[in-house]
């Protein structure tokens, strides 16, 4: 199934990134086995946590995803992740892996910025104590700012001239110069209606360039900021400044080391964890709650036992949970992602891409494939991702009744969708 859009993450040296990639990943279904510690970009499968159709339609015991996962109605669906490396001030001077590292970012919809919000590691990753992380978030967005203005401004005498010779609008000379950084005619329209430029393009002067340059970034790369090692004694005091200075709907707090120490203990054995809950289990706690068998987890010894203890303080009750899991949907949100789900039958909720008629086997796995749009998509959006050019002849929606092409996919509205292939 397809696998857009991309999630880019991003970070200096040491504050996480990696960890937080691997935890990303590292989900109880996994697709392959991907490496992090080049400096190459590195693309992997996370997975995001959705409500599946399946527990809509009271089908979730026989729901079983090709991709991923699905327990009780919970589903993760997987998703690209870029994993880009060389984030220096000045990189867009060349400092670090430099331009490399701008170019590999441009391929991403979206970014997950992941910050040390412990303040204990500086702007090149060095340990130190009391650095201020909210620099950090600002000289990110500058780095693309001035990456994108200074491309620009270095020809903006030829593109002016062109613009005024060939009558263009303005979203077409700045789409011709955008597309490199993977813009669309739509993304730059949205720039420019967000702005509401009176002047034409031929009169912008430099302060109206910088503008349209930092309303551009903002509607590129929406970015997540990941503040991460909130289990560190110094989080505290950065956390509340940066929640002044940034829009909190845009933050997350997360511990992606707990994250990974928490899943390593589940895949063992020690305890029992959902990945994005704020509980965890050892057999100590189910004995008490009057299971016997302890819900056959091992024992653990005294050094993971307080660690666990400590987790669960300074961590999941505190702030909820690890936080790497809404990390995920944070970015699916900021992005207006909407799960569809395609099916052979609607009647059947059966694959799209399994052989056979719809039956009345009550045994069939339901629900084997899930695709995340972009909001605004219409039917027809779906079908050409999913079909690509082969001709339709009509759509079933959930009911059984066909849907237009032109309608737009919601989530739990035209989301369970049969694409019926012949000429109409």
């Amino acid at each position: 199934m397809p696998r857009d859009p991309l999630i880019g993450l991003v970070g200096k040296p040491s504050a996480g990134k990696s960890s937080t990639l691997n935890s990303l990943t590292d989900a109880t279904s996994k697709v392959g086995n991907f490496p992090f510690t080049t400096i190459d970009p590195q693309r992997a499968i996370g997975y995001l946590q959705i409500d599946c159709a399946c527990a809509r339609f009271g089908v979730s015991d026989r729901c079983r995803p090709n991709y991923g996962s699905c327990v009780d109605g919970r589903r993760s669906v997987p998703i690209e992740l870029l994993d880009v490396a060389g984030l220096v001030p000045g990189a867009h001077e060349g400092k670090g892996l430099g331009n490399k590292f701008l170019d590999d970012l441009r391929h991403a919809d979206a970014l997950i910025h992941v910050v040390d919000v412990s303040g204990t590691t500086d702007a090149e990753g060095k340990n130190t104590r009391g650095y201020d992380p909210s620099v950090d978030i600002a000289w990110l967005r500058s780095e693309i700012v001035a990456w994108i203005r200074g491309n620009l401004m270095q020809k903006w005498g030829s593109i002016r001239r062109r613009h005024i010779a060939v009558k263009a609008t303005a979203v077409e000379t700045l789409q011709g110069q955008f597309s490199g950084y993977g813009s669309t005619a739509a993304v730059v329209a949205r720039t420019l209606d967000r702005l509401g430029l009176k002047e034409p393009l031929e009169d912008w002067s430099d302060e109206t360039i910088d503008r349209v340059v930092n309303a551009f970034t903002d509607e590129k790369f929406p970015t997540v900021i990941a503040l991460n090692k909130i289990d560190h004694p110094d989080s505290d005091k950065n956390i509340a400044k940066i929640a002044k200075m940034q829009d909190p709907n845009t933050i997350v707090l997360c511990s992606a080391i707990s994250e990974i120490f928490l899943r390593k203990m589940a895949k063992q054995g020690y305890v029992r964890y959902t990945e994005g809950s704020e509980f965890v289990d050892t057999r100590e706690d189910l004995v008490a709650a009057g299971d016997p068998d302890g819900g056959g987890l091992k024992e653990l010894d005294d050094k993971n036992r307080t660690r666990v203890e400590n987790l669960k303080d300074m961590v999941l009750y505190r702030f909820g949970s690890t936080g790497v899991v809404q990390v995920l949907s944070k970015a699916a949100e900021i992005l207006g992602l909407v799960p569809v789900f395609p099916v052979r039958s609607t009647a059947a909720f059966g694959a799209a891409s399994s052989g056979g008629g719809a039956g009345g086997d009550a045994a069939k796995p339901v629900f084997r494939d899930c695709v995340l749009v972009k909001k605004g998509s219409t039917v027809a959006d779906v079908g050409r991702k999913l079909m690509g050019d082969a001709p339709i002849a009509y759509i079933e929606g959930a009911s059984g009744t066909r849907v237009a092409e032109d309608q737009l996919v919601e989530p739990g509205k035209n989301d369970v969708l049969s694409f019926k292939i012949g000429r109409g």
